[in-house]
């Protein structure tokens, strides 16, 4: 099969946020003890967070991180994870049905983020929390002023304020599931009077707003219209998120739904331009794709209630999983213009790219690939591409080019890096790549991650589904069901 790509130098779509490749740490499962943190662990630090994670964390260059949920901060007391660690009261987690010990806090999240070189995105309880709990976290987090809550921080041993400067108001507060559940009136009143505390605390924060907890969601669409009604003037981003998986083992149909979650980005963007449009306001709204990931292996699985850090959503993936991640994750690129800020979902251990075993090893997933070189090599601006290539419809009727691709120039390099993914089961890709005005542009390098066997797994013992360098050919192939990062130097 063959295919083209051409790209043009003056056709750029937007520059690409760094913010694009974080990622998410919710007090759930095995994420934070027994993931980030297990200080009898032979790899722990001075804090008790693994080396070994920190390592792996650090070989992705995660920009932000969101904290502490997710589901878990509609029912979280923030002071609980502050303070004298032997006086912390253990509380039952209704969101997971488990016990959170808060050993872990914000005064030790923030320092290992500092420790992965990574930000906080930090998330506030408007579910069960108020206006004024939101407003004293951060008073807590950022400020420098002789009053309660920033005392409280220098009294807890942290005389600098921590400087958070993107924040979350809620988290998927449109689903019957989440604790203080609303309805988008009373979500978009309360994000508002939230919104105006926060920003008058500190006007530079920037605030993201909850958008549909999924597009199947059936108030999809009145809900962002409503809450954009109400908090347009305060805030700065909206949220999507999605999850997908391969239910009915369709490879096909599983492979074509990052084409479906380009249209719901593309949707949500028509939404805020219309709200824009009604307001004749002067600034857009951006989207921030702040929870997103393939997770479907672990559904059904039953652990006991009311454990401490239970092995909860622990999805071991495949390669299949690691093309549509690829995919997302260009779609992700393709959309920069608007996105801004995304999430996968979650970092460690959780529906995540690294695992752990307690006291035991750290290793990564299949997954874990396509993100790490998109994180570290897709920086810069991302350009439209026009792609020639057969396709095919999946059976829910979405039409996929058997070729998927993003285009980054990065001038500072002087590259252009090409993120592809074949979709094919059956056949390699001829690829014929022209870019214009980019002369002398040639193939540099090749890497490519592949399996024969397309349900192929790592796991602590063996990664056979690792990255290889291939060799460089003037007209690259691309094999059947891989992923690829081609590097051309101009």
């Amino acid at each position: 099969m063959k295919a083209k790509i051409i790209i043009n130098e003056h056709y750029p779509i937007g520059n690409i946020d760094r913010r694009i490749y974080g990622s998410f740490i919710e007090h759930l499962g095995r994420a934070v003890y027994g993931g980030i943190y297990e200080p009898t662990h032979k790899s722990a630090d001075d804090c008790g967070f693994r080396r070994d994670v920190i390592e792996l964390v650090r070989q992705i260059g995660v920009p932000v991180v969101r904290y502490p949920g997710g589901n878990f901060v509609s029912g979280y007391q923030w002071t609980d994870g502050t303070g004298e660690r032997s006086k912390r009261p253990r509380r039952l987690d209704l969101a997971w049905k488990s016990i959170e010990t808060n050993e872990i806090g914000i005064d030790e999240f923030q320092e290992w983020a500092k420790r992965v070189g990574s930000e906080v995105l930090m998330a506030v309880n408007l579910g069960t929390g108020t206006p004024q709990d939101a407003q004293n976290l951060l008073e807590y987090c950022n400020l420098d002023t002789d009053t309660h809550y920033a005392g409280m921080r220098r009294k807890n041993g942290f005389e600098k304020p921590f400087g958070i400067k993107t924040w979350c108001l809620g988290n998927e507060m449109d689903g019957h599931w989440q604790m203080g559940h609303k309805t988008a009136e009373e979500y978009g009143r309360i994000a508002t009077e939230t919104a105006k505390l926060m920003k008058w605390t500190d006007p530079s924060i920037e605030l993201v707003a909850c958008g549909s907890s999924n597009y199947d969601m059936k108030t999809f669409g009145e809900w962002e219209m409503t809450v954009l009604d109400h908090a347009y003037d305060y805030i700065d981003y909206l949220s999507l998120h999605q999850y997908y998986g391969n239910h009915t083992d369709n490879t096909a149909d599983f492979l074509a739904r990052s084409v479906h979650m380009d249209a719901f980005i593309k949707s949500v963007a028509s939404i805020c331009d219309a709200i824009k449009a009604k307001k004749h306001a002067k600034k857009s709204i951006y989207l921030s794709f702040d929870e997103w990931n393939v997770w479907f292996h672990s559904n059904g699985k039953k652990v006991e209630d009311w454990q401490i850090a239970p092995p909860i959503l622990e999805d071991i993936y495949t390669l299949e999983d690691a093309l549509l991640v690829g995919c997302m994750l260009i779609t992700l690129q393709n959309n920069c213009d608007r996105v801004k800020i995304a999430c996968l979902a979650q970092l460690v251990n959780v529906i995540a790219p690294i695992m752990t075993e307690n006291g035991g090893k750290a290793w990564a997933q299949t997954i874990f690939y396509p993100y790490m070189y998109a994180s570290v090599y897709g920086r810069g601006t991302a350009l439209r591409p026009v792609v020639k290539c057969d396709g095919y419809q999946s059976s829910d009727g979405l039409q996929a080019p058997y070729l998927e691709t993003a285009v980054i120039h990065n001038g500072d390099t002087r590259e252009l890096i090409v993120f592809a993914v074949n979709r094919s089961l059956d056949e390699e890709i001829e690829l014929d790549f022209a870019p214009c005005g980019f002369d002398g542009a040639t193939l540099h390098r090749h890497v490519e991650l592949y399996s024969d066997d397309i349900k192929q797994t790592n796991s602590a013992a063996s990664q056979s589904v690792a990255p290889a360098e291939r060799e460089v050919q003037d007209v690259p192939q691309l094999k059947k069901h891989s992923w690829n990062m081609l590097v051309y130097q101009y």
